[in-house]
């Protein structure tokens, strides 16, 4: 299929954005001149494209303020000018790179690889300015001659560059006006005409049934203890004995090591917190146990456990005694311990004591009755020495021993001081071998940070504060409600029993309360359980072998768990906060017109 005349795409252009967009047809610049265009050539030293000069013929680019037409994610097209600056501004860029590289072999690569293997083609010139409308990203057009020359690149100064689908900015420009005119996807995105401007949707969903990375965990059988090594036949080490060649009797081979002794391996030290007064089944339920996992196991056997797909990534704990506390160590899985939410309530009418250890960082926190002590926080960071410098000045990592030697002896000291401080004698190497009880967690859910409850005047190029501020109370309420549960449908949430039945209650203007442990609650525990497995599940990006749990199932998990976090903001948010939340992950590209039509119906 041959491609339209760059003048043709242009018209189409000008008609669509003169009839549903004309603020932003407003900031097309006029036509290039042909002594414009003849100096650019002549001042950057090469031949434009002659669809390059069809293009500025009909517009030098567009004026850079609000509401200009953009190419998706690829930002505005660029004047003249800008690609004068643009295109010597990453030339010198380009040739400071350069300095201290060999010049370029010709070699078997081909032309377009040769053409790629640099920072900037000094043949390239940029002809959009990226999401920021800088001169770090966006599209580039090839001037080099060759098979090349015309072709459309993508540019991003953090990345190296491609050459595109496009073979030419006439091809960009016939998408273009196909895309305005059909409403298809141009570059992956939708163009969308709202109150005169041109604006692009993302145009998303999810699969329906995701792979369950907890489903898969259930079908997996917990993996037995390791069985202990058999004991080695009492023979020196540096002595080996070998059957002499006659085969009469034997000889000894003398063997001399001269390599350095192997490092120490650092001591037992996890994550532990202590709680006054409770039994260790009790502790286990404010962690949130899984119930069909509770049972004992020693700290090899839990870490061998918790290493499995049996445990999906969930975090695992062992709980033990000593004297009036209760304690629990976490043995693998995302820190606890340090999480406001989960000594809030361990500490519910009693108090809790947590000593936590992050690399060169320990730390000591007192809560009580769920409000932290903050004079009691104790909190060391050490310098790290596992580093050694190389000969040419640059680092390398010590393998083996105890990378952290200072955060090693704090967390002992300050261990040793509960003894004083809190009547606690614990050693965590006393308990190693232990069968204590233990389980997996369904972590609780995070707290609302600060900055998530605060209202914000924009989402999405919508002017949110503007509707919040035209629009009576109860008839925003219940058009957020409408739209909290087209999220719901979009990202599948709603396929959920208690989900379907607190969206039902809120459409009925009843009041909707999230219950520690029950049902909906538990649900979105759940979720982000999901997210978290699934996302260990499809890394490392570079694994060749593909697993049961595709990027796919992680998109829809995530999808899912952002869906329940809007509920969640819902019912214990104000309805501002809660609109911003279900409006940015709204999937469907029309949803202003919904959100329209929902306002109407409230």
């Amino acid at each position: 299929m041959s491609l339209p005349p760059v003048a043709e795409s242009w018209a189409r252009i000008d008609t669509w954005l003169s009839q549903h967009a004309p603020l932003s047809h407003a900031r097309l610049r006029p036509p290039a001149s042909e002594a414009d265009i003849a100096a650019a050539q002549h001042a950057l030293d090469v031949t434009f494209p002659a669809d390059l000069v069809a293009s500025l013929r009909c517009h030098d680019g567009v004026e850079l303020l609000d509401g200009a037409p953009v190419l998706a994610y690829n930002g505005p097209p660029s004047s003249l000018a800008d690609i004068i600056k643009s295109t010597e501004l990453l030339r010198e860029v380009g040739a400071d790179l350069a300095d201290d590289e060999e010049e370029e072999e010709e070699g078997e690569e081909g032309e377009e690889e040769q053409e790629l293997d640099v920072f900037w083609g000094r043949e390239w010139l940029l002809i959009t300015l990226g999401i920021g409308w800088q001169s770090s990203d966006g599209l580039f057009l090839s001037c080099r001659p060759g098979s090349n020359f015309g072709r459309v690149g993508y540019y991003f100064d953090e990345d190296a560059p491609s050459f595109t689908r496009w073979t030419s900015l006439g091809h960009v420009l016939a998408d273009f006006a196909d895309a305005l005119e059909t409403g298809r996807t141009f570059d992956g995105r939708v163009p969308l005409a709202v109150d005169g401007v041109l604006l692009w949707e993302d145009e998303s969903s999810v699969v329906p049934d995701p792979v369950s990375p907890l489903a898969l965990a259930a079908a997996t059988s917990e993996p037995e203890p390791e069985p202990e090594p058999e004991p080695s036949a009492a023979v020196p080490p540096h002595v080996a004995a070998a059957a002499s060649p006659d085969g009469e009797g034997t000889r000894l081979l003398a063997f001399v090591r001269s390599v350095h002794p192997r490092p120490e391996p650092p001591p037992d030290q996890p994550d532990v917190v202590f709680v006054e007064g409770l039994s260790e089944a009790a502790l286990l339920r404010r962690l949130g146990a899984v119930p069909a996992t509770v049972r004992p196991r020693s700290r090899p056997r839990a870490q061998q456990s918790a290493a499995s797909p049996w445990a999906a990534h969930r975090p695992l704990v062992r709980v033990g005694t000593t004297g009036g506390w209760v304690y629990a160590t976490q043995e693998a899985g995302a820190a606890q311990f340090s999480r406001s939410e989960v000594l809030r309530l361990l500490s519910a009418g009693t108090r809790a004591v947590a000593l936590t250890k992050q690399g060169p960082e320990v730390c000591v926190t007192v809560t009580e009755d769920g409000r932290a002590r903050e004079e009691a926080t104790h909190r060391v960071v050490s310098p790290r020495t596992d580093q050694v410098r190389l000969p040419g000045g640059q680092f390398a990592q010590r393998l083996g021993g105890d990378p952290w030697p200072g955060s090693t002896a704090a967390y002992a000291r300050l261990l040793g001081g509960f003894a004083k401080d809190f009547g606690i004698a614990y050693r965590p190497e006393d308990d190693t071998a232990t069968e204590l009880s233990s389980a997996l967690l369904l972590p609780v859910l995070d707290d609302f940070r600060e900055h998530e409850c605060r209202t914000v005047d924009r989402i999405r190029d919508f002017d949110l504060a503007g509707l919040v501020e035209r629009t009576p109370a109860k008839q925003l309420r219940g058009a957020v409600a409408a739209q909290l549960a087209r999220l719901a449908a979009e990202t599948h949430l709603d396929t959920y029993t208690e989900v379907a039945q607190a969206l039902e209650r809120i459409r009925s203007q009843e009041t909707v309360r999230l219950v520690p442990d029950g049902p909906l609650d538990m649900r979105m525990r759940t979720l982000a359980a999901e997210v978290l497995a699934a996302r260990q599940s499809v890394q490392p990006a570079w694994r060749d072998e593909a697993g049961p749990v595709t990027q796919q199932d992680l998109d829809a998990w995530t999808a899912r768990q952002g869906a329940a976090h809007a509920l969640r903001a819902f019912i214990q948010l104000t309805v501002p906060v809660a609109a911003q939340k279900v409006l940015h992950q709204r999937m469907s590209v029309h949803w202003r017109a919904e959100l329209a039509a929902d306002l109407e119906a409230a």
